[in-house]
């Protein structure tokens, strides 16, 4: 540009305007008025020719500057505005009801052939790509865009809402095409170039803790959840650094280091009740903390235990659902994040309700709100396809799936197993999380059914699809009935099983409801040996457990199993005492078999025997169901409520972003 050019910026474009030296000026206006020109200075006729000269040349180059400028501006308003207009179609056929997502695509196809500057391509790309990923199934072509996206948008400056979008986008479809070695370097290098820009270094770092956490890798999880914890406060987001922490206490409970749970929730604890802000996101992060005080108890099977946390989680979800879901954006853009929503928490609130009242054996309870939460759920899974959906269902269906074999509706108990297999069928990664629960499920069925081989079958199949220690000592409770009924079939591997579940000695578990459970495992093999002794000592201890806790199911049938014993030896009053309540409790349960067991020593009869050489074996036959419900399935609850939070910012990308 010319030293005598000085842009001067307009409403929208540069305008030009030309400046000519002062003594030229002088001069062409004494010679305009005719007026002799200063005697130290005369004007020869060249020099009056070469001004001339100057003076148009100097003309010509503003004109064609301005000519230029002109061009120019109309240009990038025509550019603007049939930008604007593409944008437009695509979001109205994105939109239509139902979706246009074809003519939605290519209007956004359409912007390339005008040659757009590269923040229109690369934002272009990003939101084929994104349309492409959420609304069709072609995800080679949604790969190819958001790789470009990607790519375009680390060459651009300040341009860090495309830029990281499109890592997570893509980084999420790499996932879901199983290739995770090419997501974590994506991540790593859009977390390592994100320092700067607090709510999208968060949100990356809790969605690779997840991938982490996906493959069964805790370790590294829980690392980069205390790296995101450290980093939150360091940008003065206690509520973030609580959701951070809150995580990781998650997964340390999934890896049993109690050690360091107990001072990480004191802590968050302390954060969320000093934490001052929206109030949906401070009940929100109260009911994380409350839904891992839960689950921790129910986890080590203290049922009365857990009964204060579970009143105030209730409580709680209660306030929640009586907020305004006005959206109220924080100032910290670290703090634009939340766990759950709203409709989501209702459902877990209800499921751990479920869980806690299956364990204590108020299964009509357990029954009612499986009901409210899977007429809810059924509501939200209209408007929303998120997966944490389907892994609360199938959690709640295989909880109320051993509530109908207690109670005795085994057809419509066989009716929900299927029913759990077509939902596992619909993801791999939920198959995979349930396998094991599904084995366990049929085998119990079978149990119910008289179906022994196909009962151990199915336990076998279990035990090699787990490595979670409390289910796995659950299958092998459950295992071991289903071998001393049989009777000498397989001494071997019973003994080898009892030894595993050694109360006395080596425990695998802390659950106080599956230690008790071993222990009457242990009185009924005791009682099957004709050593009545011995098994009273079991019965008692387990007597002794589950009064502490309150675990009604496993009081009802040691306390008949003890009147058992009594009828046995011939003791019939003693009988009565024991057989008495354990019918009482059996009917407020309601649990069929324990009522028909006790029915049957209390009229004083004996069913057909199955062996003559354990005497009451088959009078026993009741037991063989003890086990249904005294354990819920932990590790699909955890790995549902392992999400990153949401994002909930309000953030423009033309086309938009389905939720």
């Amino acid at each position: 540009m010319s030293a005598f050019l000085r842009p001067s910026r307009s409403r929208s474009h540069f305008k030009h305007k030309l400046h000519i030296p002062g003594c030229f000026v002088q001069q062409l206006s004494r010679e305009r008025r005719g007026a002799p020109g200063p005697p130290h200075a005369p004007v020869s006729a060249s020099l009056w020719r070469r001004l001339v000269v100057v003076q148009a040349k100097m003309a010509a180059q503003a004109a064609a500057a301005a000519q230029a400028a002109a061009a120019q501006a109309a240009q990038a308003e025509a550019a603007e505005s049939w930008y604007l207009a593409l944008l437009g179609f695509a979001e109205h056929f994105r939109t239509s009801s139902p979706p246009k997502i074809r003519l939605c695509v290519h209007c956004l196809q359409a912007v390339f052939p005008f040659k757009p500057p590269q923040r229109i391509e690369a934002r272009t790309h990003l939101q084929l790509g994104s349309v492409l990923y959420h609304h069709t199934k072609n995800s080679e072509q949604a790969r190819s865009h958001l790789e470009k996206a990607w790519l375009i948008s680390q060459q651009i400056p300040q341009f860090e809402d495309v830029k990281f979008e499109a890592a997570s986008l893509l980084s999420e479809l790499y996932c879901q095409e199983n290739s995770v070695d090419a997501a974590k370097p994506l991540l790593r290098k859009a977390i390592q170039i994100s320092q700067q820009t607090p709510y999208w270094h968060c949100r990356l770092l809790f969605q690779l803790a997840q991938l982490h956490t996906l493959e069964k890798d805790l370790v590294s999880a829980c690392d980069l959840l205390g790296v995101g914890a450290e980093y939150a406060r360091v940008v003065g987001s206690e509520y973030t650094r609580a959701l951070f922490l809150l995580s990781k206490g998650m997964l340390l409970l999934m890896e049993r280091k109690l050690q360091e749970v107990h001072p990480l929730l004191t802590l968050c604890g302390q954060i969320v009740e000093n934490w001052q802000g929206n109030p949906i996101q401070k009940e929100s992060l109260r009911v994380f903390f409350l839904v891992l005080q839960v689950t921790h108890y129910l986890d080590a099977g203290q049922v009365k235990s857990v009964k204060p946390c579970l009143k105030q989680l209730q409580q709680c979800i209660q306030t929640i659902s009586t907020l305004h879901d006005d959206e109220i954006l924080p100032s910290n853009p670290a703090d634009l994040f939340h766990w759950l929503p709203k409709e989501h928490m209702c459902v877990l609130v209800y499921l751990v309700t479920v869980m806690h009242s299956m364990q204590a054996g108020y299964l009509e309870k357990a029954q009612k709100y499986t009901d409210k939460a899977l007429m809810q759920l059924e509501k939200l899974k209209m408007l929303d396809c998120s997966p944490i959906l389907s892994s609360f269902q199938v959690i709640l269906l295989e909880h109320i799936i051993m509530c109908r074999l207690v109670t005795g509706h085994k057809a419509t108990a066989l009716q929900e197993i299927s029913q759990v297999c077509q939902l596992c069928q619909q993801s791999p990664r939920l198959f995979s999380n349930h396998a094991a629960q599904l084995h366990t499920l049929l085998g119990l069925y079978c149990v119910s059914v008289n179906c022994m081989d196909n009962a151990e079958a199915q336990f076998t199949t279990a035990l090699r699809l787990t490595n979670h220690q409390e289910l796995w000592a659950f299958i092998v409770t459950n295992l071991a009935s289903v071998y001393i009924r049989e009777g000498n079939r397989h001494q071997e591997v019973l003994y080898s099983l009892l030894e595993r579940i050694n109360p006395d000695h080596s425990f695998p578990v802390s659950s106080h409801c599956l230690r008790a459970a071993a222990f009457y495992v242990r009185g009924l093999f005791s009682f099957f040996q004709g050593r009545y002794n011995e098994a009273k000592r079991f019965l008692r201890e387990t007597l002794k457990m589950s009064n502490a806790e309150d675990l009604n199911r496993l009081t009802a049938c040691s306390l008949v199993l003890l009147g058992h014993i009594f009828y046995v030896l011939g003791n019939h009053r003693e009988s009565n005492n024991m057989v008495v309540p354990a019918m009482q409790l059996a009917s407020k349960i309601p649990d069929m078999s324990v009522q028909l067991w006790s029915s049957a020593l209390l009229r004083g009869s004996r069913l057909p025997t199955a062996g003559p050489e354990i005497p009451g074996r088959a009078t026993c036959k009741g037991a063989q169901s003890t086990f249904t419900a005294l354990q819920p399935s932990y590790l699909p609850l955890w790995a549902s409520l392992f999400i990153h939070p949401k994002d909930i910012r309000l953030r423009d990308l033309a086309v938009g972003r389905p939720e």
